[in-house]
């Protein structure tokens, strides 16, 4: 196969190469290429924009702040511009290949923005690309969240085609997809737990944070493994003129941020901490068992990069993150870890490279404090091991190649569960470990065949195998045990591999009006097993196997995007269809904790989803936010499910419907909220019940056939800065907000009981967890 595979990658690479060398324009052609920094800190821009006035063209800078532009020989005027900096505009006559390094100074009247937008103003018009939405950490800042801690991922919420797994959870779904359908990356590192606190924070300290963009469907051909979305998320690189910090004291944590050059302009850092301390103030509970408790996360986000020459830099970061449980008689930790190692080089004006080495670990332990009888631990770990090469080759003005390729290697350890006291009751209990190799190559051009036609095209071939040495459970057809095999280490046992195309294009209607249209095939290898939709620490990852065949789905996307007042105000509807096979549910009542032979309690099937997702985006001089609304169904068929008839999936929300606004009342103060509606998650009740034997026994509905009440809670929040004296490093500011300000209380589970007085009664009892939360957050920067 893959002799077949790659001729054609190359084909596909190579192709307007060498067209170009035939085209005696193009051969006369010389580049300007460089990075584009902010000039106060040394940061790279992701996405800037470089104009070429006498073209009306031009390109935008990668992930490092590397662009490169290919012209003939003569005079132009060029603009490089940010959005929120001052536009540097630059006359020259080019003669020869030539480095232009641009430092962009941020602007003196720049607006806190809150809203979701591109670098450049029209970019949500022209870019080849849809279903893709773009945060900046102001962003993220000045969204009212619960007990005033900034979350990226509450707000990646607030977005069209994206809900909550359950309230206040970290985990989301994506256009009808489960939570584990999401690659989440940190600095490149796949974070498998995106929660603290059982989900209810996420583990993304906001002041680390540079850049973050989710794509929901048009997922670049550079990345898969996941069938709903990506999530790339990239930390600050530090600043390299000036030592500076930011922090923050809150309501229930603190945060501390330090950056500064190590060599000025050349090498730089990063450091960003934050913690909790309720378990400070348990020791004054009036509740004796209450004092004894500890319960806390910490996490820490580190950076260090270093430019060696013009043409080579590299970067060292990482993440490292707890979560704490403990009382007299029970103890609860888990955490992530991630390693990532990077070097950019640059082999020529037209090439640009990257090559990554990472690590990534999540692992969670659960047991008793006290020995005796009842002792017990159990643990479980993940963690992989891959390297990377990517490629940006900006073949001539028309046509921007990508290409590279990545090889994990992964090793699960589902649990292991043993007594920790010669007197304990507990054997030990261990689910075989397993490992695998996920391989990938890819190749992807971005191309502008006329004023109005852009193209965006690619292949990625993913490769699966499953290695020793380990153990292989082996079931029939009907999901029986039938035997085991053992298997030595190295050996490959089981393959899978696919082609997945990536097609975009755009059709420009007029100045500020396009139509847009994507076609791509992902297959997911990884998967997550859950008994709830919240999700827990103690959740199973599994691979897939010789039982296990990868998840594939194919997603169709159709949208337009129209500009008003001077792209000041942003418009979209985009349709999707999504056909998923393969699908992964669990049997009824299934057992997913410490079981060797999980395998046997999956089903397979079918599932799709679609709808239709509109937006409205607006930056005004004083109001700014966006109006999202989703309209979509999941459902899912399985044979051995439900009779085999379509039911719902637990993530189907008919409708979902946010609302963000941000009003700046004065220079120091502004007004932010957020209104949040969705249908209530489909849900499995008793609907009857029958006697047997003198017994009571519930009948329960159809799969998922009922539902739980609709959800909507409104979020405010008032900020009020300091005063901004010349020549004043410290500044200041107060955050007063309000979450779910008009108390609402959304159902988080119902229950049915039997009525203590009648027990011939059955009543539904609900849960909900928050009410009327006040917060106050002091943040600061020096």
């Amino acid at each position: 196969m893959i002799n077949r595979i790659l001729p054609f990658l190359i084909l596909f690479l190579f192709t307007n190469s060498v067209f170009a060398e035939e085209d005696p324009v193009v051969k006369d052609l010389i580049t300007i290429s460089g990075t584009i920094k902010d000039a106060k800190t040394g940061e790279a821009l992701i996405g800037a924009t470089v104009y070429i006035e006498e073209t009306k063209s031009g390109n935008i800078s990668n992930l490092y702040g590397f662009y490169s532009i290919s012209l003939p020989a003569g005079n132009y005027h060029l603009v490089f511009a940010y959005l929120g900096y001052d536009p540097y505009e630059v006359e020259f006559t080019l003669s020869e290949n030539r480095v232009m390094n641009i430092d962009l100074q941020p602007s003196s009247e720049s607006i806190e923005e809150i809203v979701v937008t591109s670098e450049k103003k029209d970019a949500n018009v022209r870019e080849p690309q849809m279903g893709v939405e773009k945060l900046k950490s102001k962003t993220i800042k000045n969204v009212p969240v619960l007990m005033g801690e900034t979350d990226l991922v509450k707000v990646i919420q607030l977005l069209p085609g994206v809900s909550p797994a359950s309230e206040g959870s970290s985990g989301f779904s994506v256009r009808g997809g489960n939570p584990d359908q999401n690659l989440i990356l940190l600095d490149e590192a796949s974070v498998y737990n995106a929660g603290h606190l059982m989900g209810f924070f996420s583990v993304f300290n906001n002041d680390a944070i540079k850049d973050v963009k989710l794509y929901k469907g048009d997922i670049p051909a550079s990345n898969g493994g996941r069938l709903a979305s990506l999530l790339d998320i990239r930390m600050k690189d530090g600043n390299s003129k000036k030592f500076s910090g930011t922090g923050g004291i809150g309501t229930i944590s603190s945060r501390l941020t330090l950056e500064g050059p190590i060599v000025e302009d050349k090498t730089s850092f990063i450091v960003s901490g934050r913690r909790t301390y309720v378990d400070l103030f348990l020791p004054l509970a009036s509740d004796e068992a209450v004092r004894d408790n500890r319960l806390y996360f910490y996490d820490l986000n580190a950076k260090v990069n270093h430019t060696i020459n013009e043409n080579n830099r590299i970067y060292l970061s990482g993440y490292f993150g707890r979560d704490v449980f403990k009382n007299d008689f029970s103890k609860m930790d888990y955490g992530n870890k991630t390693v990532t190692f990077r070097w950019n080089h640059i082999f020529s004006p037209k090439l640009f490279s990257n090559f990554t080495v990472i690590g990534s670990q999540y692992d969670y332990a659960l047991g008793t404090v006290q020995g005796g009888a009842d002792s017990f631990e159990w643990q479980s770990d993940l963690y992989d091991l891959s390297a990377k090469f990517d490629f940006d080759y900006y073949i001539n003005p028309e046509n921007t190649v990508e290409f590279g390729g990545q090889t994990i290697f992964r090793e699960i350890l589902p649990g292991l569960a043993r007594g920790t006291d010669d007197n304990s009751l507990y054997s030990e209990i261990k689910v075989p470990e397993n490992r695998s190799l996920e391989h990938a190559i890819y190749a992807q051009n971005t191309q502008k065949v006329s004023d109005w036609l852009i193209l965006k095209y690619g292949l990625r071939w993913s490769v699966f195998q499953n290695i020793g040495a380990g153990t292989q459970f082996y079931y029939n057809e009907n999901y029986e045990f039938t035997h085991q095999e053992k298997y030595g280490t190295g050996e490959v046992y089981n393959t899978y591999h696919g082609i997945e195309p990536r097609i975009g294009t755009t059709f420009i209607v007029s100045q500020n009006a396009s139509i847009k249209a994507s076609y791509n095939r992902t297959f997911q290898y990884l998967h997550l097993a859950s008994n709830s939709t919240s999700g827990t620490p103690l959740d199973v990852w599994f691979p897939s196997s010789p039982n296990v065949k990868p998840q594939k789905a194919d997603q169709f996307a159709l949208g337009f995007f129209r500009n008003f007042k001077e792209n000041t105000i942003e418009t979209s509807i985009e349709g999707f269809y999504k056909k998923m096979d393969n699908s992964i549910d669990f049997k009824d009542h299934p057992d997913l904790l410490l079981n060797e032979y999980l395998e046997g309690e999956l089903r397979f099937g079918e599932a799709e989803a679609y709808g239709l997702e509109m937006m409205l985006r607006f930056n005004r001089p004083k109001w700014n936010g966006w109006i999202s609304y989703t309209l979509s169904r999941v459902e899912r068929t399985v044979p051995e499910i439900n009779g085999g008839k379509p039911y719902l999936s637990p993530y189907d929300h008919t409708h979902d419907c946010s609302i963000v606004l941000n009003r700046k009342l004065s220079e120091r103060t502004s007004l932010s909220a957020n209104w949040v509606f969705y249908t209530g998650a489909p849900v499995t009740f008793p609907v009857g019940r029958y006697v047997v034997g003198g017994d009571i026994v519930p009948l329960y509905s159809e799969r998922n056939a009922e539902r739980m009440p609709d959800y909507h809670r409104l979020d405010l929040s008032l900020t009020l800065a300091g005063k901004n004296k010349p020549n004043r490093k410290w500044q200041g500011e107060w955050v007063f907000s309000v979450y779910n300000a008009y108390g609402r209380k959304n159902a988080w589970t119902i229950n049915f009981v039997r009525d203590e007085d009648n027990p011939n009664i059955t009543k539904a009892q609900k849960t909900y967890l928050f009410s009327f939360i006040p917060s106050v957050t002091y943040n600061f920067k020096f």
